[in-house]
């Protein structure tokens, strides 16, 4: 039985199935999932319209919602996003200490052979990949 509230970071490269997964493990949605995606996503018609002089609100945007529900103390929290470098992690790690939640990072891995949906070109993934580490010890 789970006595601890979790965040469990969902990370990989576009077209892994990140968004996919967090439905998924979130239960029709019983708990919250946030992405950095959701700024660039219209609610009403879906599209979604990247803009990267406003990708620095996008990401307070998303830390914030997930603030909002660890004060909540919802049990469990779901962020997916590239997280491709380590400064994108750590006000998630920060967030977790500080509302004492365990925290799980997962990556997620494109077996399925699946194209993103937004469009990012494959020479723009292989600048992604080269910068994604993953933390084995």
């Amino acid at each position: 039985m789970l006595t601890q509230n979790s965040l469990i970071l969902l990370r990989g490269l576009p077209g892994a199935g990140k968004s996919t997964l967090a439905h998924v493990l979130s239960e029709n949605n019983t708990y919250p999932i946030f992405s950095v995606d959701d700024f660039f996503t219209d609610e009403i018609s879906g599209e979604y319209v990247f803009n990267f002089n406003d990708n620095h609100l996008a990401y307070k945007q998303c830390e914030e919602l997930s603030r909002d529900a660890m004060k909540q103390n919802i049990a469990k929290v779901f962020v997916h996003n590239t997280f491709t470098m380590d400064w994108e992690l750590e006000p998630y790690f920060k967030l977790a200490s500080e509302f004492k939640y365990a925290l799980f990072v997962v990556t997620v891995e494109n077996y399925h052979g699946k194209q993103n949906t937004h469009g990012v070109s494959n020479e723009q993934l292989h600048k992604m990949a080269e910068k994604y580490k993953v933390k084995l010890l």
